[in-house]
């Protein structure tokens, strides 16, 4: 062995080593934050919670419905103030009430997807505006929190085909979402709220027409 190996050695692999484990050490670190930030972003919105309590539109038609309710009264009053003479009275009263109904064009209710984490309930409606203009409607809305969940019109609950209305508000509460113009909701019948980031459902709502 020459008799310069251990001075080699020192000098020339030792710092070779040492570079190679620290390197191993800083991957490591990496990607244990990294684990950690995904973790932390994907389970920390199941602790938090947000409401919402949005009014529905001014500008949704009301349809006046008409109800009619007659009262007729029929009274006979039989004076005898001459021979043989009579008097009779009928009075006939009609009471009309209006009521403001609001134009819902379609209707359903969410359905958790039943995994015992990802949940959704309530109602959800499309009303038309006075504008033209549609929009879908959240109500009595709870649902299990998520990181990145929105607000689809699919033609499945696998979100295959969908319209995305846009970033959901809050996870419990009343809440409105513009349809963009041409939306067919024949075809986009279903509701999703959908994780985003994830490809997961949380609970949906298949339309019906009212």
């Amino acid at each position: 062995m020459p008799k310069d190996w251990g001075q080699k050695w020192k000098i020339g692999f030792i710092p070779k080593i040492n570079h190679f484990i620290m390197n191993k050490s800083l991957l490591a670190a990496i990607v244990v934050i990294i684990v950690g930030s995904v973790s932390a972003y994907a389970i920390s919105p199941y602790f938090t919670e947000s409401t919402i309590d949005e009014a529905i539109p001014a500008g949704a038609i009301n349809q006046k419905i008409m109800m009619e309710e007659t009262m007729m009264e029929e009274t006979m009053m039989e004076e005898t103030m001459m021979e043989d003479e009579s008097m009779m009275e009928e009075t006939m009263m009609e009471e009309t009430m209006m009521e403001d109904k609001i134009p819902i064009m379609y209707r359903g209710t969410f359905v958790g997807v039943g995994d015992g984490i990802h949940d959704a309930q309530g109602d959800t409606y499309t009303i038309s505006l006075e504008d033209g203009t549609s929009v879908l409607r959240l109500e009595n809305f709870k649902s299990t929190n998520g990181p990145d969940l929105f607000v689809y019109l699919s033609t499945d609950e696998k979100a295959s085909e969908f319209v995305n209305l846009g970033e959901l508000k809050a996870n419990k509460g009343n809440q409105n979402y513009e349809i963009p113009d041409g939306t067919d909701l024949s075809k986009y019948s279903n509701v999703l709220i959908w994780c985003k980031s994830f490809g997961v459902l949380f609970g949906s709502a298949e339309l019906s027409s009212q």
